[in-house]
């Protein structure tokens, strides 16, 4: 029988295409794991294992039993770092979960880069530094910031419209003892400490908002970063003196039953007449126990933590963030309240700084800012000399 030419590689053709077909099939079948298998019923042999074949390189496959067969995860991922090497997507899985690793830095919680996830009422899913970091940025920058600029604003408006309190008497000339030596080496040393931190940490946390346009980021990134070393090391200073000047002042900021008078008369600020005080009037016994004692026991405490320096205690990332909630907050409101301190020691009454800075007041600037005590010296009941240095005839402190 004649076969035509074009007939014969027509079926030539066919059968080519059939057997690929057939291969492909075939090739279908083979499992790409034994652990696909499924367990021989009892009583029978399990076929042996193919020989050979071909080995599915779908490495995102995924499979119902990841979890329970043996050896999965690493056949996977030792496939995976050979089809794309480089791909760590499963290690940020794991580290996302919260997989504690190892590490070489002998520190808690070191092995996990990312805090544990957290969830507040109202809120979605987040890490718990995500969540520090919102709490930060979205409620003590915004609203400390606005409590400092509401102060600083309040001060000049009473400048500008009361200015400064002035002696309505003459001087006599007579000086006597406010403060000695040591009060007043206690009091400027936590002074200065506490403006250096004041103006650091308001640069750290506001900085980026009103210099940074200014400077650019070069010379902010350095002046930040100066500022964030003075600000740790200034730090335990301001904490020794601010136990000094407490112990020193603490007897004189008792409360009275003067206190509640002065108090419901505002102290005369806007009466034109001072009420009658002891050496600290009621404003000034409110600064000390709720600025130098409650908001100085919070900041200095969440600060000495900060720095690290408290033994046998975990700084673990919550502990540090709790810290800096409490210290942040605590400056801010501390910070505040001693912008009045300031004010009333420097703009706002004639010869508070001289009393501070030379440790002597005028007679006349005692019995009309501090009548009560004023008595009391008169009357031998507190001395008018308690250091070994005397007032010469110009006011100013002379040797005895």
């Amino acid at each position: 029988m004649h076969i035509n030419t074009s007939t014969r590689w027509r079926a030539l053709l066919a059968a080519a295409v059939f057997g690929l077909s057939a291969t492909w099939a075939q090739a279908q079948t083979l499992k790409v794991d034994p652990a696909d298998d499924p367990a021989p019923a009892q009583g029978q042999q399990a076929a042996p294992a193919a020989q050979g074949g071909i080995k599915s390189q779908n490495i995102f496959e995924i499979r119902p039993d990841a979890d329970t067969a043996p050896n999965y995860a690493e056949q996977n991922n030792a496939q995976r770092g050979q089809v794309q090497p480089g791909n760590n997507a499963p290690m940020w899985r794991d580290v996302s979960k919260g997989v504690t690793g190892q590490t070489m830095l002998p520190y808690p919680e070191y092995g996990n880069l990312i805090q544990g996830f957290v969830q507040y009422p109202g809120s979605s899913l987040t890490t718990a530094g995500e969540a520090w970091r919102q709490v930060r940025n979205n409620w003590i920058i915004p609203y400390g910031g606005s409590l400092l600029l509401i102060a600083l604003v309040a001060l000049a408006l009473f400048y500008f419209t009361k200015g400064t309190i002035e002696l309505h008497g003459k001087e006599t000339g007579r000086k006597i003892e406010r403060f000695t030596y040591f009060e007043r080496a206690a009091h400027w040393t936590n002074a200065i400490a506490f403006v250096a931190l004041a103006i650091s940490g308001i640069v750290m946390a506001f900085g980026k908002f009103f210099l940074l346009p200014v400077m650019g980021s070069t010379l902010f990134g350095w002046l930040s970063y100066a500022l964030k070393n003075l600000h740790n090391f200034v730090g335990p200073l301001f904490v020794v003196s601010l136990v000094v000047v407490f112990l020193v002042f603490v007897r004189d900021n008792m409360p009275s039953k003067e206190d509640v008078q002065w108090l419901l008369k505002g102290g005369g600020l806007f009466g034109g007449q001072e009420v009658p005080s002891h050496r600290f009037n009621a404003g000034e016994k409110v600064l000390f126990w709720a600025g130098v004692f409650l908001l100085g026991a919070l900041v200095a405490g969440s600060g000495v933590f900060l720095d690290k320096i408290v033994p046998a205690v975990e700084y673990t990332r919550a502990n540090m963030q709790v810290a800096h909630m409490i210290h942040a907050s605590a400056a801010v409101l501390m910070m505040a309240m001693f912008m009045g301190h300031i004010y009333m020691g420097t703009l706002g009454m004639r010869g508070a700084y001289s009393a501070m800075k030379t440790g002597y007041v005028d007679e006349t600037w005692a019995k009309e800012h501090h009548e009560l005590w004023y008595d009391d010296i008169k009357a031998g009941k507190i001395p008018a000399q308690r250091s070994v240095t005397k007032p010469d005839a110009a006011g100013a402190p002379a040797k005895a």
